[in-house]
């Protein structure tokens, strides 16, 4: 049985800032393509959809990807980096969805929300569901209706839920995935393994 040879000091930081590199190249890429989908994919026009049917499917595609994102979490090799990379898909995310939800009421019903452009166009609707996840709430954009009322209000304690919940759900894999591992997983020489 052969053991492995700890990477030298100068090693290490190299091959540990490559992760690194790689783990924030990998969510830049995520985010852009979230950002890009959003922009890119056709608007349907179905003015039947209620913004509850809307609001249901969006909030069950984020659930799902972040189940999915807390197991990718648990099964990598450097959970840490990994979780970077999971909150760099579940907030754009999140945010993309009630943008489309935001735009897609817009587009079938104006009524829905005051403020210019009107009907909100892509880039007033990704603003407005960043400034109700930041709290900011500048007032330009206002939702005029109980449906749209509602559906920002959602938003609202969504928000709360991601930023408690989610956030909580992904560093505690990280945690049971750190705390899984054998010592020997991530190699780090201790000072008698230095070679000097």
């Amino acid at each position: 049985m052969s053991t492995a040879v700890p990477p030298a000091p100068a090693d290490l930081r190299t091959y540990q800032r490559s992760h690194l590199v790689i783990a924030g190249g990998r969510a830049l890429a995520t985010a852009v393509l979230l950002l890009a989908a959003y922009y890119l994919i056709p608007e349907p026009h179905r003015h039947h959809q209620s913004p509850a049917l809307r609001l249901v499917v969006a909030l069950a595609v984020f659930a799902v990807v972040v189940a999915n994102e807390v197991r990718l979490i648990t099964a990598h090799e450097r959970p840490l980096l990994r979780a970077g990379v999971a909150m760099a898909t579940v907030i754009p995310l999140f945010l993309v969805l009630f943008a489309w939800i935001y735009l897609t009421m817009s587009q079938s019903y104006p009524g829905y929300f005051s403020g210019t452009p009107h009907p909100l166009d892509r880039s007033s609707a990704l603003y407005f569901a960043i400034t109700v996840f930041s709290t900011v709430g500048f007032g330009d954009i206002v939702p005029r209706t109980d449906p749209a009322r509602l559906v920002v209000a959602v938003q609202m304690l969504a928000d709360l839920a991601v930023v408690a919940v989610v956030i909580r759900l992904i560093f505690g894999a990280v945690n049971r995935a750190v705390a899984g591992k054998p010592a020997s997983a991530d190699p780090v020489p201790s000072d008698d393994q230095i070679p000097g």
